[in-house]
């Protein structure tokens, strides 16, 4: 993003991210990734991972994903990006699905914004009568990191990754009081960044079963950000939130059936 901006750039978002395989220690993971398409001051990245089995040369796709990252102005101005150069018929493709899938990221959160208002308005909660249900609360993990250097790139930004991975820890912690497994990463969902956070910030990872679909699970998570003062009044600062989805399996390979939950 920032070779072709030419400037700083930020994670904006992500869009969904399916887990078609897992990488597994001793594997080789190649990472390829190429501007889409740019926007006035935001741009599409395309990015492929794949994995590789050293002893069979076997090559398979982990994950396709799409991030919109976000051109940081020098001063008070605007950045206003230049077109991407097309070099190939697939460039051309991904820069017309680009400005659909631009148009369907929008249209995705102002839905889900509709939906949430309707079902306050309406206070139509669900319940669950069943006597096995679990209770969400028993399902409720939080942790506190505190960024240090090494978790920042080089503009004193918390990594987009780190952040996720933390997330990703917290989930799978509270997944595991489900399905008493070692939880599966399926899918990423509607990770957005809705501010940044800087070294010497401590974030707080909330963590919570929203709700169970028989062999899979939606753990919602929560980022707040503190930095001294804002920690000592208790004032955090929303960053991010998304939703993850597991799966579990047992020792023979087959998924696991997660029970019921009551909210």
């Amino acid at each position: 993003a920032e070779k072709h901006a030419g400037v700083s750039c930020v994670t904006a978002s992500m869009d969904d991210i399916q887990f078609e395989e897992a990488a597994r220690v001793g594997q080789i993971i190649a990472i390829r990734t190429k501007v889409n398409r740019a926007f006035k001051t935001s741009m599409e990245v395309g990015i492929k991972v794949t994995v590789q089995d050293v002893l069979t040369n076997a090559e398979k796709i982990v994950s396709v994903a799409y991030a919109t990252y976000v051109a940081k102005p020098v001063g008070a101005g605007k950045v206003e990006l230049k077109p991407v150069e097309l070099l190939s018929a697939e460039d051309h493709l991904e820069h017309s699905l680009a400005i659909e899938r631009r148009r369907i990221r929008l249209g995705y959160v102002q839905v889900f914004q509709k939906l949430m208002q309707e079902s306050n308005k309406e206070g139509d909660f669900y319940t669950c009568e069943e006597k096995d249900a679990v209770s969400t609360e028993h399902t409720h993990v939080q942790s506190t990191e505190l960024v240090l250097p090494p978790h920042a790139n080089h503009h004193g930004n918390t990594f987009g990754g780190q952040i996720m991975a933390w997330m990703q820890t917290v989930a799978s912690i509270s997944a595991s009081r489900l399905c008493r497994s070692h939880p599966i990463l399926k899918s990423v969902n509607m990770f957005k960044f809705w501010g940044p956070s800087f070294v010497g910030d401590r974030l707080v990872f909330n963590a919570i079963v929203n709700n169970t679909f028989h062999n899979s699970v939606e753990v919602g998570v929560r980022v707040e950000a503190y930095n001294c003062e804002e920690w000592i009044k208790d004032q955090p600062r929303h960053i991010n939130s998304a939703f993850l989805i597991f799966s579990a399996v047992n020792d023979k390979g087959e998924l696991l059936t997660f029970p019921r939950v009551k909210p």
